[in-house]
């Protein structure tokens, strides 16, 4: 099957491919809702390493997304289904090793091309329906939802029984996903902001306690944070955690930076603390994450706070179009309704 498929050649700069992809034994999907990364904007502005950027590049873009199934010989799903699609692909299984966490695992967008294309074949474990209520526009980035549900299912496995207060450090997308699944998961556990911008903060309506990063009171403590921030303020907001945390809590470090983050490593011994990554999802954490939107639909509402640009995507000059308006933004997702 000839498929059409939209690649980054150079920053700014798509190009229009076409390939030939195997549709025996696999779900065939017409992408319908698509969210740009910021990874995904850290190729198209080329701020990603040069060296990274020529292994990488031409390179089909987008890991977030939804569509509809068209053709699917299994049975597993029918034509019209509307799904979420899985971008992690494990080549390998391991006992003690998520899938997200192999090294063999290609992710599309990265090192394999990612969504924007014509159709999108798939394994069906690879596939997730979503249900019918779902507001499309937040179910298009529903990867990165799962990716907060990930960090928190770690947590729970990871951090100690005294859990009556959580900080967050944050006050962007990925802080108002984590902190919000936090809430849901565990009803009973004050969960604190900490950001910036204060703005930002009054979408954390559900929290209990918003604090910008200069206004902390000096007795405040909490039992474990999130560090949501990445870039150049993970330094600062780690040294702040480090700071505020109670002795033998954990930290879970979520944020990416393209650089090393120095860390105080003196205090860490100190207070026995517990550092830890988590990055991606996997398919169980997608299912999982479709099954919190069943049960608290009221996220969809929350979630919905995030969607700050819906781009039409009618012709190819569109895709520049939705990555220079995600570029200009300072907040939130940017939804490709993609009609290619």
């Amino acid at each position: 099957m000839i498929n059409t498929v939209y690649r980054l050649i150079a920053p700014r700069r798509f190009e229009i491919a076409f390939s030939d992809i195997d549709i025996k034994d696999k779900v065939i999907v017409r992408p319908s809702h698509l969210s740009i990364c910021n990874a995904d904007m850290r190729y198209f502005l080329g701020t990603r390493d040069a060296k990274v950027l020529k292994e990488k590049l031409p390179l089909a873009l987008i890991h977030e997304g939804i569509g509809t199934v068209v053709k699917d010989d299994s049975n597993t799903f029918q034509a019209g289904d509307t799904v979420v699609m899985v971008p992690n692909i494990p080549c390998e299984s391991d006992d003690y090793i998520a899938e997200n966490y192999l090294r063999s695992s290609k992710f599309c967008g990265s090192s394999a091309d990612g969504f924007l294309s014509e159709y999108v074949a798939l394994n069906k474990d690879r596939v997730v329906k979503l249900p019918d209520f779902i507001d499309k526009n937040v179910a298009a980035f529903t990867e990165m939802v799962s990716v907060g549900y990930h960090a928190v299912e770690r947590f729970k496995t990871i951090a100690h029984n005294r859990k009556t207060t959580i900080g967050v450090w944050g006050d962007g997308n990925l802080a108002l996903i984590t902190a919000l699944i936090l809430k849901k998961t565990f009803s009973d556990i004050k969960i604190y902001i900490f950001g910036i911008n204060s703005d930002k903060l009054s979408d954390f309506s559900f929290a209990d306690e918003t604090f910008l990063t200069t206004q902390i009171p000096k007795n405040l403590e909490v039992d474990h944070a999130f560090e949501c921030v990445g870039g150049n303020g993970s330094s600062i907001a780690i040294e702040q955690i480090i700071k505020y945390i109670r002795p033998e809590g954990t930290i879970a470090l979520m944020g990416v930076s393209e650089y090393a983050v120095p860390v105080n490593t003196r205090m860490i011994l100190e207070k026995g603390l517990r550092l830890y990554g988590t990055s991606r999802s996997g398919k169980k954490d997608f299912e999982n994450t479709v099954e919190l939107y069943k049960a608290y639909p009221d996220m969809i509402s929350y979630l919905s706070r995030l969607v700050s640009n819906v781009v039409e995507i009618n012709n190819f000059s569109d895709i520049k179009k939705a990555f220079d308006t995600d570029a200009k933004k300072s907040y939130g997702k940017t939804i490709m309704h993609w009609n290619l």
